[in-house]
């Protein structure tokens, strides 16, 4: 399967009980900053995550909290470098514990004396490693030598030992789309469990020329769908349709909801315009009608799965037709 069954199953009854509940908003995936420390200072990357004290960073406590308010099966730990989070094995047991799905977003250059031997493979643990291109272009975009084969060695020794091992790729302004297809290429020689491809998001603090336009996107993943059938891509057919222009989805920011040592940030993990105390005060009093319609400047370019991949699943409930492909897609690969 494209996606463990398991982690299908457990989306489906979560999906089922907030329907019961009568829920049409609702988190399907918590990202967790518990930091905002980082061995990298990547030019995509979003100035605010790079910059932190680890002094600080949340206790495991506010962590797990988050976990039980938010209600989200699935939970992205980030940040800043997560393996840099003291706290890290002790963080993953907990959410485990919970029965949630992790995502441990890293770079990968301290997997093997912060991750091996220390926090065990776990059939609700997936290692997503950041590759940005191949080496040169990677080691650009992390503006650093040698990540890329640090990160290559990790991914080789995870598979190894057994973790469940996906990649997550951004495409940028420059990105060469015979790149991308060159790292699928690689990657599927490795073995990888799954690849993310995702247009960049121009965050406010980045004032380089790097990210696409709407109409960038288009013409990147035009192509990217054409191939996405012959790699193990994780994005649905439907979000890359929609990324390439061939439909459209009004946004669901509410699907991704992001804690981070300042607060509960709102309205999505993209956009900072507010950081909330409280996980009520933030679900309360964000206008998500609003930020669903795409019509602040900030969305003009964004096409991020973190705000649309939910919106092919509150879609596809209409259509019998991308019901049944959407089925068939997570029983390939």
């Amino acid at each position: 399967m494209r996606t463990p069954l398991h982690m299908v199953t457990d989306n489906l009854r979560h999906q089922a009980r907030n329907a019961l509940l009568g829920r049409r908003r609702y988190p399907f995936v918590l990202m967790l900053e518990p930091l905002y420390t980082c061995n990298l200072a990547c030019l995509g990357c979003a100035v605010e995550r790079h910059t932190g004290k680890l002094r600080d960073r949340l206790p495991v406590s506010e962590c797990l909290d988050a976990v039980r308010v938010s209600e989200a099966p699935v939970v992205s730990i980030c940040g800043g470098e997560p393996t840099i989070y003291p706290e890290l094995p002790e963080l993953i047991s907990g959410i485990i514990a919970r029965r949630r799905h992790i995502y441990l977003c890293t770079n990968a250059l301290l997997l093997d004396t912060k991750v091996f031997d220390r926090v065990p493979p776990n059939r609700r643990l997936t290692l997503n490693v950041h590759l940005d291109g191949m080496r040169e272009t990677h080691d650009y975009v992390c503006a650093r030598d040698g990540v890329f084969d640090k990160a290559i060695e990790m991914i080789r020794a995870a598979k190894e030992r057994g973790y469940h091992v996906t990649t997550n790729t951004t495409v940028f302004k420059e990105t060469r789309i015979d790149e991308v297809e060159e790292l699928c290429r690689f990657l599927r020689d490795l073995d990888i469990d799954g690849m993310l491809i995702s247009p960049g998001y121009q965050y406010e603090s980045v004032d380089r020329d790097i990210f696409l336009t709407r109409q960038d996107t288009e013409r990147k993943f035009r192509r990217i769908l054409e191939i996405a059938d012959e790699y193990k891509l994780t994005s649905t057919p439907m979000f890359l349709e929609f990324a390439a222009g061939l439909r459209d989805y009004s946004c669901s920011p509410w699907s991704t909801v992001t804690r981070t040592p300042l607060g509960w940030k709102g309205p999505c993990y993209l956009i900072g315009k507010r950081h909330y105390a409280t996980y009520e005060e933030f679900w309360e009093e964000t206008d998500w009608d609003y930020w669903e319609s795409r019509q602040d400047a900030l969305c003009t370019n964004c096409a991020m799965h973190s705000g649309f991949e939910a919106s092919v699943v509150r879609e596809v409930r209409k259509s019998p037709r991308d019901a049944l492909r959407l089925a068939a897609w997570h029983l390939s690969g």
